[in-house]
């Protein structure tokens, strides 16, 4: 079966959430490049959020689907007349296959779709790697920054102090 991007729903929730918790934390994240487990402990998010943003009017939550296997994600949020993109994962033993990319680009296309100019995100400012990887792919550091505050321990505990950078892509 050929790769798709298609939207998500609640029924792909469970899925997501698994996908996004081991792309990020734990020791299955640390397979990719991706990994947050150096810097906070914890998950990332939990299958009642991953619902809740698929159900947001604001909301579209894209999945890669290869072989009936989901292999990544992201989330697109309608914000004050920009895209913002969360959520961006991708297996960790299926990184550096182009997937992040392909994700990337139908998140432009939502943008166009939608009559947006511009997709923004934030990244934790010690994400170099991270950072430079979303730059070379057109996105650019505004400059702004924003602190790390976790409302609820289950999303992470960080172990050193933490802050965002916002990225932006004019498209």
């Amino acid at each position: 079966m050929h790769p798709s991007i298609q939207i998500a729903t609640v029924a792909d929730a469970s899925s997501i959430n698994a996908l996004v918790n081991s792309a990020y934390r734990g020791d299955s994240s640390k397979q990719g490049w991706t990994t947050e487990a150096d810097l906070l402990d914890g998950t990332r998010i939990d299958e009642v959020s991953v619902k809740e943003l698929i159900q947001r009017p604001d909301t579209t939550v894209l999945k890669y689907v290869e072989n009936n296997s989901l292999l990544g994600c992201v989330e697109l949020r309608q914000d004050k007349g920009k895209l913002y993109l969360g959520m961006l994962s991708v297996k960790p033993n299926t990184q550096g296959k182009g997937i992040g990319k392909k994700l990337m680009a139908a998140a432009e296309d939502q943008a166009k779709s939608l009559g947006i100019k511009a997709i923004f995100m934030t990244v934790i400012s010690v994400r170099k790697e991270l950072i430079d990887w979303y730059v070379r792919h057109g996105y650019q550091l505004t400059g702004e920054k924003k602190p790390f505050v976790v409302p609820d321990t289950r999303w992470g505990i960080p172990k050193q102090k933490l802050e965002f950078v916002v990225l932006e892509k004019l498209i």
